[in-house]
């Protein structure tokens, strides 16, 4: 009982500084997320006598609790929430670009990353490609509460927002194949290439087969309620069940949540929820998802006094620029089809590619036997520091200059 007390009292000190950082940032019109990174690296690397905030951070990062909270807690409430706020309608009219960018792009700079990485920083292929899955993620969260703020046209914004929710599904999976059965599968050949590719889409097609069956029955329970908290936690089910049933049935637990969310979201939206229950809903999950985040990009920040940067300038430089690299090419490739962006947009999307924590956490969750671990923690927390705070705080001036608000744009038209 004493240690269960222990870690609460532990978990609520992070958290009161997070919502206390959160407050400030929301008066000063600053992109939260991007405050509590910065006030966690603040903590980090002053190394101020705290012991109780000390005692928290190690708790969560130093185990695996980090993973546990932001995969198997937060990761399924962040994904949910996201599949519920964005109209299925709007992600269908943007879908040959968001697939294209999902697909396409998260694949190519998956390639791009794991080869350079290997010949240019030397990394050993496995360790190369494990790195190359970690950085073929995105994290919209920052970079959408921008886009609100600046006024950035809706088909921007679901664009961001698609690729991500689909993106992040796909990085793990490729995550999950290049840290555990990619040297087998070079050992094999070509047999291999083709035994990859056919996990690759167990993975994925199990996850949406998972995710639209759980979407469609708990849709039809929604049916005969109009009683807000009970379809709040009929949600709540489906997010953690349609991850949990699909990880124990070894495939995608992040595709299941996303899929099973969209059809409970847009079909069971029309046939079983009253505007109230939209209302509260979307509300119950702003609350869980703003305490989901703040935690997690506090805990990043704090992360950093565990990793030793010193020496590694050159490496982390070249990672950097091997991400970005690898982003600007696979976003102009992928998007080549895409009539409907122009080059300015096309260069907005391209710097609001932001790394966060979801990288950091798969990093994490690598077991201390596998080679290349702490290389792997090195560049994913330097790649994801700049990117949330280089990229991140530049987004908003980028908007300006590149005339991307919508005020600037109507006034275009007329």
């Amino acid at each position: 009982m004493h240690d269960f007390n222990e870690v609460f009292i532990q978990i609520l000190i992070l958290l009161a500084i997070a919502i206390a950082v959160v407050g400030i940032a929301k008066k000063i019109n600053q992109p939260d997320t991007i405050a509590l990174v910065l006030v966690g690296l603040l903590l980090g690397v002053v190394n101020l006598p705290f012991p109780l905030i000390d005692h928290a951070e190690e708790f969560i990062t130093q185990s695996e609790v980090f993973q546990v909270i932001i995969i198997s807690l937060f990761l399924p409430i962040l994904l949910g929430d996201a599949t519920l706020k964005l109209p299925f309608h709007h992600l269908y009219q943007q879908k040959n670009t968001v697939i294209g960018m999902a697909l396409g792009g998260t694949f190519l700079s998956f390639i791009i990353i794991g080869f350079s990485a290997h010949y240019l920083i030397g990394m050993p292929i496995g360790v190369a490609f494990t790195f190359a899955a970690l950085m073929s993620a995105t994290d919209p969260i920052s970079v959408l509460s921008i886009f609100k703020s600046a006024g950035v046209s809706q088909k921007l914004s679901t664009i961001m927002e698609g690729e991500s929710l689909f993106n992040d599904g796909i990085a793990i999976v490729l995550f999950q194949i290049s840290s555990i059965y990619l040297l087998t599968y070079i050992e094999m050949g070509w047999a291999g290439v083709g035994s990859g590719v056919w996990l690759f889409l167990r993975f994925a097609v199990g996850g949406v087969l998972v995710g639209v069956i759980l979407g469609f029955i708990f849709s039809q329970v929604i049916r005969f309620y109009d009683d807000y908290p009970f379809e709040i936690a009929v949600s709540a089910l489906l997010f953690f069940g349609s991850y949990f049933i699909a990880e124990h049935l070894h495939v995608s637990g992040v595709i299941a949540v996303v899929a099973g969310g969209f059809v409970f979201g847009d079909y069971g939206g029309k046939i079983g929820m009253s505007a109230t229950t939209e209302r509260n809903i979307n509300s119950f999950w702003d609350v869980i998802t703003l305490i989901a985040n703040s935690l997690i990009f506090l805990i990043v920040g704090l992360e950093i006094r565990n990793i030793d940067f010193m020496g590694q300038w050159n490496i982390i430089v070249f990672a950097i620029l091997i991400v970005i690299g690898a982003r600007i090419i696979a976003l102009f490739i992928s998007t080549m089809p895409a009539k409907s962006l122009n080059r300015k947009e096309r260069i907005l999307l391209n710097w609001g590619g932001l790394k966060g924590s979801l990288s950091i956490a798969l990093a994490l969750s690598l077991p201390l036997s596998f080679e290349g671990r702490e290389t792997i923690l090195l560049l994913t927390f330097s790649v994801v520091l700049f990117s949330l705070i280089v990229q991140g705080l530049t987004i908003k001036p980028l908007i300006a200059k590149l005339g991307l608000n919508q005020k600037e744009q109507e006034n275009d038209v007329h």
